[in-house]
């Protein structure tokens, strides 16, 4: 669904009238403290289903819940939060790249008039501090999903004449911004004349939307084919709740794009993989222009390029499906995107065949034999297992899982009795394949009776579905392309 574009304007009140009115009104309201104050948060409309596990984690970080108020609808590009400091606002939205813009909310309504005695009854006290003469502000207007004509937001500011200011307006840098927003729904296609619900605050931060562009695989020294896209690598970040000092581990860490955005939020990272050629930059390159990789191409470089090398531990060649870990508690979050034998293939190390062993046992012990397949089932399986056993409780799993449509329900989801389902987000590939975003937080130590679990019940037996994954997605790639090639010939084309 496209979204028709909005602008933010900027343009000056000049008119303090009516401050009798409002000043007896608002001593008729009832106190209210600054700490009990009301936030509205802008979303952005892209990634919809990524958008409350994130506002969530972020508040999780700063030990708070989320309480949305009113009327809350998750799809909804506004949200009216309760139970908040500006403080925790602040916190949030210097990390979410899901949120556009945070604002103290002082009014709201379905009509311009319910906003008027919305602000009416806004304690004045609350107020005051931002509406001093040695103060200046501006008012900006923004609308959801309509443009404005400039004689219109004109009259929107001219209403607002009520509101007691007394500072100066400045355009330019203004100590104080407040913001008038009109929704008008999401859909392009059936825009209201009047808008559906009108908010007017006080603007507390923006998100971090920036670090999609700054953080662009475009601009990154070293990529590959299956490089994650710089806003879904920010959002794996803040779903885990990396924090700082915490020790990240990508298991199929390929060119590194989750521990650039994790290293960015000051963790430590580190990875492994079993492709040697990736780990070490060596091989043809996947830039169009380039034909073989060049010397300084490596993980380390990505997070040089963006000031955050110290943050780097190190990436190793290995084999995710085999125990090189010492048995222990090592990392505060498992980030990953392991592969879908799509673009890279699902190998690991062994062979199905019969080979004897050879007699030197100090050889066979440094042998590396030939890769054979490596099931999704399995993959799913070790991953889950692996971080039951390494991660530190309260430590969260995120990792992407790719399902036919047609045949996904949620008992296709891995689980484990060690770790908690947080959330399950989905981002649609095509018409029939998508991939789901999972979090999961460690909840206890494994013990004996785990292992056995997953034999007794049936919700800890991995889905075998997920091995033709690769199969059914290619199938439905050939019925797309027979049903355009139909197209074609009954065109006459």
């Amino acid at each position: 669904m496209v979204i028709r574009s909005t602008m933010r304007y900027f343009v000056p009140t000049c008119s303090v009238s009516n401050r009798t009115y409002f000043e007896s009104a608002t001593n008729m309201a009832t106190s209210n403290s600054r700490s009990c104050l009301q936030y509205l948060l802008h979303l952005a409309q892209d990634n919809l289903d990524f958008r409350l596990p994130e506002i969530k984690a972020l508040l999780a970080l700063r030990g708070k819940s989320f309480q949305p108020s009113g009327n809350f609808k998750e799809k909804s590009p506004f949200w009216c939060l309760d139970g908040l400091s500006e403080e925790d606002v602040c916190s949030v939205m210097s990390r979410s790249v899901c949120a556009k813009s945070a604002f103290e909310l002082w009014g709201h309504g379905k009509t311009h008039s319910e906003l008027r005695t919305s602000l009416l009854n806004y304690p004045s006290e609350n107020m005051s501090p931002f509406m001093q003469k040695d103060s200046t502000y501006r008012i900006n207007v923004y609308t959801f999903n309509k443009t404005l004509e400039f004689a219109d937001r004109i009259k929107r500011i001219d209403a607002m004449e009520f509101l007691p200011f007394e500072g100066a307006v400045s355009l330019k840098s203004p100590q104080h911004c407040f913001c008038l927003l009109e929704d008008y729904g999401t859909d392009p296609n059936d825009i209201p004349e009047h808008p559906n619900y009108i908010y007017f605050g006080r603007w507390i931060a923006d998100g971090q939307r920036e670090l999609i562009r700054s953080h662009s695989v475009k601009n990154r020294h070293f990529i590959g084919n299956t490089s994650m896209d710089a806003g879904l690598s920010f959002i794996m970040a803040n779903h885990a709740k990396v924090n700082e000092n915490d020790l990240v581990f990508d298991p199929f860490v390929g060119t590194g794009s989750l521990l650039v955005a994790c290293s960015h939020f000051r963790a430590y990272v580190c990875g492994m993989d079993i492709d040697y050629n990736t780990i070490h930059g060596r091989g043809r390159s996947s830039r169009k222009d380039q034909k073989w990789r060049g010397p300084d191409e490596n993980i380390r470089a990505n997070l040089r390029q963006y000031g955050t090398e110290e943050m780097y531990v190190d990436v190793m060649v290995s084999d995710a499906s085999k125990p090189v870990w010492r048995k222990a508690a090592l990392f505060d979050a498992i980030i990953t995107d392991p592969p879908y034998g799509i673009r890279e293939s699902t190998r690991r190390t062994g062979s199905h065949k019969d080979v004897p062993r050879p007699p030197d046992v100090l050889y066979a012990e440094s042998h590396v034999p030939v890769s054979q397949a490596y099931h999704l089932s399995d993959i799913f399986t070790d991953l889950l297992n692996f971080s039951a056993h390494h991660l530190v409780l309260g430590g969260r799993l995120v990792y992407w899982l790719p399902v036919y449509r047609p045949e996904y329900c949620e008992e296709v989801v891995p689980l484990h009795p060690c770790l908690r389902l947080i959330s399950n987000c989905e981002q649609t590939l095509s018409s029939h394949t998508s991939r789901r975003l999972i979090t999961m937080e460690k909840i206890k130590n494994p013990e004996e009776l785990d292992s056995l679990a997953h034999l007794a019940d049936p919700r800890f037996s991995p889905y075998q579905g997920h091995n033709a994954f690769r199969e059914k997605y290619f199938s439905g790639q050939n019925k797309r392309c027979g049903k355009e090639d139909s197209k074609t010939v009954v065109n006459g084309e």
